[in-house]
């Protein structure tokens, strides 16, 4: 190649990016003292894109950046809450104003009559219902619900404290795990939704989309990143899915308990000297205390003491029988089917209906069946979605018994199917899909809605096996909101500074191709160059543990891991046609609400889009050529 002048970092970019103001006052770069970059930090407002909604300048590789993601765990960061700038609501400005361009670049101009009923800005709620797939509710025949987490909310720590002390009790006395375990502590604020555990090496780990492990934990203790990825990432050429039967999903709330058992568990393992648990394979401790928990759940120690005192452990909802009502009257088929037994939903559905706790008799009625034209207990979801032959009980209210049901050939022998098998009553236990859509008269999965809190056994599941359309209950999901809405100048700060950085390894990379790397030179402008890179990563990687951390001191943002969506995201954004933080929200649109997407971008789309990027369609293989 020739020797011939070369630019200057400053021209550079100055050809790629045209600006006005000077980067001097905000970095230490000796080639971006004097460059202009108003396009790299005031491109554009910053606006709320929750959570799924297209996301500029992330598809940059962050293998060099995830120091910022392993500092996570550590106790010793401070967090600083950023509050966006501006009023919510505006300051009067005419509302016709912000469309007046579009509306007369598409001939629209002067023609639609309501426009001085909008807003001057669209407001967004923490319980707005969020759409990832488009959904017309006048579509929608049937609503089913489920019951815990879902309609009925629990109050924390309270709640999982009776799980969680009834497991320890379990675990000593019938189990003969150490007299140590009686003292382990709760810590419901140390675990998220999302988290991956994986019962064989005693980890708990939070990863990204594509499967990359981000962020592990040993128990209580924090994996290196070497260790960690010889783990996970340079397994003998081995490429982990995470769908391994040794891998478990925390997908519902109700999983805390076993994470932090586990967690408590493994560090006693390997810490302490316990004959018995020298004996024990993690994979093994695991399943013990799953066991446990979930005999808990069968045996009483759980929903005894909350029938007992529902007051303490359940979430009163005052949106939810209004909801439930709007919708029943409106002529929508309401359902619910849940995995708790009858005796306990009773217990439940009668504190939520009434507001209070009753007595036996005004229990025995169960009131709150009128806003349910069917009700399934002990569904054994996900089975419900996958066996055909599970067999339908009728359930006695007056003492729980069960008499079965030759379900749907019961029905067809009937005069009139399903409406004379209603008749005879409408409460059953197990039974399956096939059941439900006969009683409820659906055709096509599709015609339903399920409102759920259970990734996998109530979004996924449904949807992949029956079709039917889904509305993911959760509760964490107004935090997050509020969170993200406070710290959208911190992120903005970090998408912006990626988009510098990326624009200077752009800039590099054109003239390592065009120019000649021998020249001392061009090497010094390169070495300056990376010099530059390496400021801007060090101010870089403190601002992603900042905003991370201000979701979660240990695991950050629920919806992001490192800088990609999280697997949980994932996950979410491909089988929730819907998502919400309460299942009452739902009451707060008519059954005419049509639910509508963002549209979809690809990185690609993304950076044309943006007004910071101008395209240059011309070869370079030819303009370099020529140049030669």
């Amino acid at each position: 190649m020739s020797n011939t002048s070369y630019p200057s970092t400053l021209d550079a970019l100055s050809q790629i990016q045209s600006s006005t103001l000077l980067f001097a006052a905000k970095t230490e770069c000796p080639y971006l003292r004097q460059v202009p970059v108003s396009a790299f930090l005031n491109s554009r407002p910053a606006t709320v894109r929750y959570p799924f909604t297209p996301q500029s300048h992330l598809s940059v590789d962050v293998d060099s950046d995830e120091d910022a993601e392993q500092r996570l765990g550590e106790n010793n960061f401070s967090t600083t809450t950023v509050v966006p700038n501006g009023t919510v609501n505006g300051d009067g400005e005419r509302v016709a104003s912000r469309f007046d361009n579009l509306l007369k670049s598409v001939g629209l101009e002067g023609k639609l009559k309501n426009l001085d009923k909008l807003p001057p800005k669209t407001k967004l709620s923490v319980r707005d219902i969020f759409c990832n797939r488009e959904l017309n509710l006048s579509q929608i025949k049937a609503i089913g619900f489920d019951m815990d987490y879902t309609l009925a909310q629990y109050k924390q720590p309270a709640f999982d404290q009776l799980a969680f002390d009834g497991a320890k009790e379990k675990l000593v006395h019938k189990l003969g795990y150490p007299e140590q375990v009686l003292d382990f502590q709760y810590d419901h604020e140390r675990w998220t939704r999302g988290l991956i555990i994986d019962t064989e090496r005693g980890n708990f780990l939070k990863i990204d989309r594509h499967k990359y492990v981000r962020l592990a934990y040993h128990g209580m203790e924090k994996i290196d990143s070497t260790t960690r990825k010889v783990l996970y990432s340079k397994n003998f050429n081995k490429v982990e899915s995470f769908s391994e039967k040794s891998y478990v999903n925390m997908d519902t709330l109700f999983q805390f308990v076993d994470a932090q058992l586990f967690a408590l568990l493994v560090d006693l393992k390997d810490h302490g000297d316990y004959d018995f648990l020298d004996f024990k394979t993690y994979g093994e401790i695991y399943r013990d205390i799953r066991q446990s928990v979930d005999l808990c759940h069968r045996d009483g120690v759980i929903k005894d003491e909350v029938a007992r005192n529902p007051e303490q452990y359940l979430v009163l909802d005052e949106g939810m029988i209004p909801m439930l009502k709007r919708y029943k009257d409106d002529g929508v088929k309401l359902f619910l089917l849940t995995n708790s037994f009858w005796e306990y939903t009773s217990t439940a559905m009668n504190y939520l209906y009434h507001g209070k706790k009753v007595d036996e008799a005004t229990q025995r009625k169960n009131d709150w069946l009128e806003l349910f034209d069917l009700a399934i207990a002990g569904s054994c979801k996900p089975a419900f979605m996958l066996d055909p032959y599970l067999q339908l009980f009728r359930v006695n209210m007056e003492d729980g018994s069960l008499k079965n049901t030759d379900g749907v050939f019961e029905m067809n022998a009937l005069p009139r199917g399903a409406e004379d098998f209603l008749k005879i009553g409408k409460i059953f236990q197990g039974g399956n899909w096939q059941h439900l859509h006969k009683m409820m008269g659906i055709r096509s999965g599709d015609e339903i809605l399920y409102v759920g809190d259970h990734l996998y056994s109530d979004v996924l599941r449904s949807k992949r096996t029956l079709g039917w359309r889904s509305l993911f209950v959760m509760p964490e999901l107004e935090g997050e909101i509020k969170t993200f809405s406070e710290t959208i100048p911190l992120r903005k700060q970090i998408e912006d500074l990626r988009r510098l950085r990326g624009e200077l390894g752009r800039v590099a990379e054109e003239i390592r191709r065009t120019k000649d790397t021998e020249d001392p030179a061009v090497q010094k402008l390169l070495d300056e160059m990376e010099e530059d890179d390496s400021i801007i990563k060090s101010t870089l990687s403190p601002l992603v543990e900042q905003w991370h951390r201000s979701f979660h001191p240990i695991w950050g943002a629920m919806f992001n891991s490192g800088y990609q969506d999280s697997r949980f995201a994932f996950f979410v954004e491909n089988y929730a046609c819907l998502y919400t933080s309460r299942a009452s929200n739902l009451g707060l649109v008519s059954t005419q609400k049509s639910f509508r997407t963002a549209m979809e971008m690809l990185p690609s789309d993304r950076l044309i889009s943006d007004s910071a990027t101008w395209l240059d369609d011309s070869n370079p293989w030819i303009v370099e050529s020529k140049e030669t």
